[in-house]
């Protein structure tokens, strides 16, 4: 099993250096974002239920969840473009779904 781990290791390593991406870097930014845009959208969501602005939470959410993809676009080299196909189709379905998320009114309760 750690002939295994080892193997995944150097891919992973040799795959970084190829791209100019360093693979730990990328993996803690995005286990980093994805708790922070969670908590982001916890504030979203209470925000809404007390009619309060949600522009900043929001904000910082799309930013939160855009950081690893925006490091993997800016210091990575020599990456396919079926990649950047990829985030940006990521982006939009991401948005699209936060967007009706947010946006959707719960069926009142009839007791």
């Amino acid at each position: 099993m750690s002939e295994y781990i080892t193997i995944l290791k150097d891919w992973l390593i040799a795959i970084g250096e190829k791209h100019e991406v360093d693979p730990l870097l990328l993996g803690c930014l995005y286990l980093v974002s994805k708790v922070s845009f969670v908590t982001c959208m916890g504030f979203v969501i209470k925000n809404l239920r007390i009619k309060k602005a949600i522009a900043m939470p929001l904000l910082l959410a799309s930013i939160s969840f855009s950081i690893p993809y925006l490091y993997l676009i800016i210091a990575g080299r020599n990456i396919p473009v079926w990649v950047y196909v990829f985030i940006f189709f990521m982006f939009a379905y991401g948005g699209y779904t936060i967007w009706k998320k947010v946006t959707i009114r719960p069926d009142p309760i009839n007791s």
